[in-house]
């Protein structure tokens, strides 16, 4: 597989043209999810809605990475990666501006980061 196929597959799963995180809602359950599935992964429900989210969230683990697993993230490195719940309940794990820090609220968009459109969070300044 090519990279632009795997960046294409890899984007549609949490996002919708590249340029919003979506997840997905069970009419049945309630529960929430990233990672577009045909079913509730929880209750096994079928058509489960797809959502925006808004953006915003907590950051709940973060780590730098100074040694990356490819040549193309090598380059950046340094680079910080952060587990964020989103408001809306969902985890994420997404690259973050290095100032950021557990516990802060963050605000997140999709940048292109080596090549690919990946999910990235800055601190949310209006909090």
């Amino acid at each position: 597989m090519n990279d632009m196929n795997e960046n294409d597959a890899g984007l549609r799963c949490w996002s919708r043209r590249g340029d919003a995180l979506v997840y997905q809602q069970c009419g049945a359950c309630g529960r929430r999810w990233l990672f577009r599935r045909g079913f509730c992964p929880h209750c096994a429900a079928p058509s489960p809605t797809e959502h925006l989210a808004a953006g915003g969230g907590t950051v709940r683990a973060s780590t730098l990475v100074h040694r990356a697993p490819s040549d193309e993230f090598r380059a950046l490195a340094p680079y910080r990666l952060v587990l964020v719940d989103l408001d809306e309940g969902v985890r994420l794990m997404a690259h973050a501006d290095p100032a950021v820090a557990i516990g802060d609220r963050v605000r997140g968009s999709v940048r292109r980061i080596a090549g690919r459109p990946l999910p990235f969070f800055d601190k949310d300044l209006a909090s």
